[in-house]
């Protein structure tokens, strides 16, 4: 079904089932596309709760007989996956698809309605149990590891994460995962558990979400028996489920024309498995392709599911929404390129002996190796990794697997199942994720009556990583039951429902916490008696409390779509922002960041939406830039992975060339310094125009005057005279005529003098392609006597609406003038500073906010009304001449730096007011 954005976005359902085609409805035009697959499922209604919980069809809804619950994927897919365990082949299922859409549902699903994996994984344990009660002379043993990494890290980074892709004879593997032994389903959960447990620390220190990780769950099933020879032999089966990153990611992550775009990473890895599977679909229709498997860690190590030793299944889960069109319709096509890769797997079944005596025999080799002339460090270090791996391996198959299972238990910790009767008896904080997936798995649970928060650095009872974390940040106390939250130091970002927290304030259960930028987490008391009943808190709901107290309308009623669009990138950008900030005063990188509400027409467009827009500031030099949502978040993903190398211990080539540096802007590049728009009306009675138009910036503000004039003309662009008497009484009179006008925009006085290479350009009724002037350097009041002649041809009833009612929206743009000299100052200065002329100082770093009067003129006038006081009991008290008179002198000098104050007052506060 919808969730909740896209209910409040009023969607509407764009996909259709029938059999085993897709189709796709683009939400513009309403043109199908089709897609065939070998199964296509319908999940989005039709469906009703059974007793139990289990969802079934719903005989009495129009979609109850499309509706797919589990037991037939189940039957559909994995069966066929545990028909080839036990065979011995290797298995690989991928889930791919934008975040949310379903992925979870398919593969692990909720409660009593258990996805692919659970039901596989308790069908093997089933299945083993029914061959060893029934006699089998069979030992089997089942492994298991779970490993993810955010694709938008470099492989360097990879390996600073305690994980190395490397290459052996049989294939890439990730060295430095620890293999586990399990004999139950449970025992698996536990271990998924630790991991997603793993992955949502890792995600919450490097401040990523999930559509940026990818998570692989490897498990190998190993039967060992002796075959018809009388030789020990094992049969061995590696199944892979592999949960791909929000395929959203794989989209436009970044503006066009933005140098870092490609540069990004963000969707390095999804590209890279993009082009290995469509070199893959190549080669399998015949053509001799190179298949790029070496460019991304994830399509190393997937390089025998995708075009190897495998049998591999896609499961790629699409949104029925129409505001999730492009999104649906990319996962589609990737989909059906996917279905065109054809693998071999055979079975894997080898003696024993022989795997034992390939290893020896080829450390053997690896050793003669070293002893030679091995000049290269890196190779060296190879060979000596693998002697390492082999000998473990050797080591490994030479126990049995129940002393392997006893080791396990002995060094396992703690279940699943502990650690939810822990939760139900403990107060502690529980982390929020913009993925679903990701909350709930961060417990810090409070135990002692005072406990201390920090970055790690400082002595802490519960360390957390992020921008604008200090060493100490919050105490936390508890007395006789209750507790309370404050800031550890004075200036530190600490939250509690949206609102900054200045001092010791009581918590209650189910409130929201936000140490930094970026640590979202929820304070759950299970003994208050009002727990059962509390509403279950999201990352979005944490996210609009912070908008609302900001000033921002988040409410979704009444709302029209383009308006609830508005809330949700304020309510995502909002803190986005703030983090950005907190990165660039960490780091000192000069910028500052802040978020804009921008108009159609003030973007110098004539249709379209109010967009959200980040205005980008060079504290030291003053230079500024505008960068729309995606621009800006593209970099921010950036500034996040320099920040965590930053983080990182010894580690000193945080910094980046301009080149890559997501905090760099060019001053070459074009700014569009503001708009004019030229109404057609007296056009459509074929009356010239001749005006003087206010330019004006993305803010509202006036920056200039541009001197325009339309005059209809002929088609060689002869110009219509009074003497032509061409007028119309109405504009329905040029019906049927040809119309032709002549654009010139002349000149154009008192720009901003920082632009430089300034000139004009627009487009003209349907036109895709901009009209440009020649630029005019060093000049606020450039000329550039352009002209041009427009041939509409016939006119129709649209033309004519045109000419009535529309506009040409006339842009100016130029070019920064470079900075002579630039100004040291610190970001953190700067920002605050820039704070307090504006009257109200960031609650992120003073903790005080205040309204219609300056903040540093504030305490020096409070501090002059008590002194004055105090000179006057002097005043009052003394009985010395010369002393009264002394204090009259200071009385009058007092009395005019309060009227200096005073008329300082007035003049902010009109200008607060402006």
């Amino acid at each position: 079904p919808y969730n909740r954005r896209e209910r409040e976005r009023n969607a509407k359902c764009i996909i259709d089932m029938k059999g085993p085609t897709t189709i796709i409805t683009d939400p513009e035009d309403g043109e199908e596309k089709k897609f065939a697959f070998d199964f296509s499922y319908w999940s989005h209604d039709g469906s009703k709760e059974m007793p139990g919980g289990f969802y079934g069809q719903d005989p009495s809804h129009p979609n109850g007989r499309k509706f797919c619950d589990q037991k037939r994927v189940f039957d559909d897919i994995g069966v066929g996956i545990l028909k080839n365990a036990w065979n011995g082949y290797n298995t690989t299922l991928f889930a791919y698809g934008q975040t949310g859409s379903g992925k979870s549902w398919s593969i692990v699903g909720y409660g009593v309605n258990k996805g692919v994996v659970p039901m596989f994984c308790e069908e093997i344990f089933k299945g083993i149990e029914e061959k060893k009660a029934a006699g089998a002379e069979i030992e089997f043993e089942v492994q298991k590891n779970l490993f993810s990494y955010s694709f938008a890290t470099k492989i360097f980074t990879f390996s600073k994460l305690g994980i190395m892709g490397k290459e052996m004879p049989g294939g890439f593997y990730a060295d430095g995962l620890h293999i586990t032994p399990v004999d139950s389903y449970e025992e698996i959960e536990d271990k998924m558990e630790e991991g997603t447990r793993n992955r949502t620390v890792a995600a919450t220190n490097m401040n990523a979400t999930s559509s940026r990780a990818h998570t692989i769950v490897g498990m190998t099933f190993i039967q060992k028996f002796k075959n018809s020879a009388g030789e020990e032999t094992t049969k061995s089966a590696i199944i892979n489920l592999v949960d791909l990153a929000g395929s959203e990611r794989a989209e436009s992550t970044g503006a066009t024309g933005d140098r870092l775009k490609e540069g990004a990473a963000i969707n390095q890895s999804l590209s890279s498995l993009g082009n290995v599977i469509s070199a893959l679909a190549d080669r399998s229709s015949g053509k001799n392709t190179r298949v790029p498997f070496r460019d991304s860690c994830l399509t190393k190590l997937l390089k025998n599911a995708l075009g190897g030793n495998s049998k591999t299944i896609m499961i790629a889960a699409v949104s029925p929404a129409d505001i999730n069109y492009d999104e649906s319709l990319s996962t589609l096509r990737y989909a059906d390129r996917a279905k065109q890769i054809k693998t071999t797997a055979c079975v894997n079944e080898d003696p024993t002996e022989k795997l034992i005596r390939e290893l020896q025999e080829e450390n053997e080799k690896l050793k003669a190796m070293l002893g030679g002339n091995v000049k290269m460090e890196e190779m060296e270090e190879e060979y000596k990794s693998r002697l390492e791996t082999n000998a473990k391996e050797m080591e490994e198959m030479a126990k049995t697997f129940e002393e392997r299972l006893k080791e396990a238990h002995a060094h396992g910790g703690q279940h699943v199942a502990e650690l939810i009767e822990k939760k139900k008896k403990v107060v502690h904080l529980s982390n929020l994720n913009m993925d679903p997936q990701l909350t709930g798995h961060i417990v810090l649970f409070l135990e002692k009556p005072v406990i201390s928060v920090g970055n790690g650095k400082g002595i802490a009872d519960i360390s957390i990583r992020g921008p604008s974390i200090v060493d100490k940040h919050a105490i936390i106390r508890e007395e006789k039951g209750e507790y309370s939250i404050e800031p550890a130091e004075p200036n530190v970002r600490l939250l509690r429902n949206g609102k900054q927290l200045v001092s010791k304030i009581g918590l209650k259960n189910n409130d929201r916490i936000i140490f930094g930028t970026t640590q979202y987490f929820i304070f759950v008391n299970p003994k208050d008696p009002k727990a059962k009943e509390a509403v279950e808190i999201t990352f979005e709901m944490a996210q609009e409390e912070i908008a609302k107290k900001s000033g921002f309308d988040v409410s979704s009623e009444h709302k029209t779509r383009d308006e609830a669009l508005l809330k949700e990138d304020i309510v995502e950008m909002m803190p986005a922002v703030e983090e950005a900030n907190s990165i660039s005063e960490e780091l000192d990188k000069k910028m500052k960041f802040e978020l804009m509400v921008v108009s159609p027409e003030a973007r110098g467009e004539l249709r379209g939406r109010t967009e959200v827009m980040i205005r980008v500031v060079n504290v030291e030099t003053k230079h500024e830039w505008i960068w729309s949502h995606e621009k800006f978040m593209n970099r921010k993903y950036l500034m996040q992975e320099m920040y965590q190398d930053f983080l990182e211990e010894g580690y000193d080539d945080w910094d980046l060339p301009k080149d890559r540096d997501p905090f760099a802007e060019d001053y070459d590049s074009e700014f569009h310094i503001g708009s004019v728009k030229i109404w057609l009306q007296s056009l459509s009675y074929l009356i010239d125009i001749k005006e003087q138009l206010d330019v004006t910036d993305f803010k509202g503000q006036e920056v200039g005057l541009l001197n325009v004039k339309v005059i209809p003309c002929d088609k060689k662009g002869k110009e219509y005279s009074e003497e032509d008497d061409m007028f119309v009484n109405s504009p329905e009179e040029l019906l049927g005529k040809d119309i032709n006008f002549v654009v010139k925009i002349d000149s154009a006085r008192g720009l901003p003098s920082q632009f430089t290479d300034m000139y004009i350009k627009y487009v003209v009724y349907r036109e895709k392609k901009y009209t440009c002037s020649n630029p005019i350097q060093n000049t606020i009041n450039p000329d550039w006597k352009h002209s041009r002649v427009v041939n509409l041809g016939k006119a129709d009833e649209e033309i004519v609406e045109y000419l009535s009612q529309s506009a040409i929206m006339v842009q100016i743009w130029g070019k920064q003038k470079p900075p002579k000299t630039k100004k040291k100052i610190n970001t953190k200065d700067a920002i605050l500073s820039d704070a307090l002329r504006k009257g109200q100082v960031s609650a992120a770093n003073t903790n005080t906010k205040v309204g219609s009067f300056y903040f540093d003129s504030f305490f020096p006038f409070v501090y002059t009304k008590i002194y004055a006081l105090s000179i006057f009991l002097t005043l009052f008290l003394s009985t010395n001449i010369n002393t009264k008179l002394y204090y009259i002198l200071l009385a009058l000098a007092l009395f005019l730096f309060l009227l200096f104050k005073g008329s300082k007052n007035k003049r902010n506060s009109h200008l607060l007011q402006e």
